[in-house]
């Protein structure tokens, strides 16, 4: 009893640890194939899975039906007391055309995801991103890159020194001006020395204001708009936009959602990756697998069993057999008692009229053997 104890908890290990390592594989599969981030798309630290794509409004050309419950056009949330509106679109660039946005250059009109129109100027407040972030049970989703907020500009002192070769160069002596005042050595060729110093001086000046015009771009702040989505249930309440506010500086804008898509829900299985049935089926395989190669081994070599019973536990699956066996039997006999026979002699003869004759053939016979008796 002893020596069977000690193979099958082999074999419990062996199957534990197989399972445990198909688990791993299958998980490491999935994680090597996972594609790039989908966009509009988010998944947070405890599973939950956010799809905000049936939000985004799509263009649609003229002549095309465009699919059903996908939206064509933008939202709209009302700026109120701002004294204009916002114009946004979700993942998306906007669907209407916008031209002529202030400070964003022309190739990258067509990638703008929210504007606002005042006194005839367009401002953008921010370029299309699908990055959605999970925030406990709101998703946020933010656009930058959009037009100048329109720092203030640093007093500079446009009043430069004059250098004193150009105001040898530019100076007129009058007959009554005494020429020590200025150095006796000046002549022409300090005069064209000095036009080439200034014009390196130029050079260089310009060089820097270019460099400064740079950083200033660089550092440059811009409008951005941060939308936060909240989860409605009610499935016949439109998605909306609201707008929250601003900052002083009228540069970064807040807006709230409320979609019945930024409900979290299951993550879909990915094409090319493992789902749980599969793992689930590669652990069943692998088990046993496990236990049928173990058990053989171990009947095989400890219980010196041949044929048949090399299988593990060989009387409860061989009983088991029996059982369905005659459970078979069983079920065929009983359905065949159901089944109407057809028709034969057997129901000519159970019908009144062939008793009838019957009857009359017995009697009959009984007749002639009552004569030959008589006789």
């Amino acid at each position: 009893m002893h020596s069977q104890s000690i193979p099958r908890g082999l074999l419990l290990t062996l199957a534990a640890f197989a399972s445990v390592s198909a688990a791993e594989q299958a998980t490491k599969t999935s994680t090597e194939t996972t594609p790039v981030q989908t966009p509009c798309v988010a998944t947070s630290t405890n599973g939950a899975f956010f799809d905000l794509r049936p939000d985004a409004a799509v263009a649609v050309a003229k002549g095309e039906k465009p699919a059903k419950g996908i939206p064509t056009e933008d939202y709209m949330a009302r700026g109120w007391d701002y004294g204009y509106n916002f114009t946004l679109n979700v993942c998306n660039p906007v669907v209407k055309k916008v031209d002529d946005l202030v400070g964003v250059d022309k190739s990258l009109w067509r990638n703008i995801s929210a504007f606002y129109e005042t006194k005839g100027k367009v401002y953008s407040l921010g370029q299309q991103s699908g990055e959605l972030v999970p925030r406990g049970r709101k998703l946020v989703l933010q656009y930058t890159g959009g037009s100048p907020c329109g720092h203030a500009e640093k007093s500079k002192d446009k009043r430069a020194g004059v250098h004193e070769g150009a105001r040898y160069k530019h100076h007129v002596f009058d007959d009554e001006e005494e020429e020590e005042e200025y150095p006796p050595a000046y002549s022409k060729v300090d005069d064209d020395d000095d036009e080439d110093e200034d014009d390196k001086k130029g050079d260089d000046k310009k060089k820097e204001k270019e460099k400064e015009k740079e950083k200033e771009k660089e550092t440059e702040r811009r409008k951005s708009a941060t939308i936060s989505f909240l989860c409605d249930h009610d499935p016949d309440t439109p998605t909306a936009f609201s707008f929250v506010g601003t900052d002083p500086d009228q540069c970064a804008y807040f807006f709230e959602v409320r979609s019945q898509h930024a409900c979290a829900g299951a993550e879909p299985h990915k094409p090319g990756s493992v789902g749980p049935g599969s793992v689930f089926a590669i652990i069943f395989f692998i088990t046993v697998l496990v236990y049928v190669v173990g058990g053989i081994f171990y009947q095989r070599t400890v219980a010196h069993a041949r044929g048949w019973r090399q299988l593990p536990n060989y009387s409860l699956w061989a009983g088991i057999w029996n059982f369905v066996k005659d459970m078979f039997i069983i079920l065929t006999a009983a359905c065949a008692s159901l089944i109407p026979r057809r028709g034969g002699y057997h129901a000519l003869s159970g019908s009144p009229n062939g008793r009838h004759r019957n009857r009359d053939d017995e009697n009959r016979l009984i007749d002639q053997l009552d004569e030959e008796w008589d006789d």
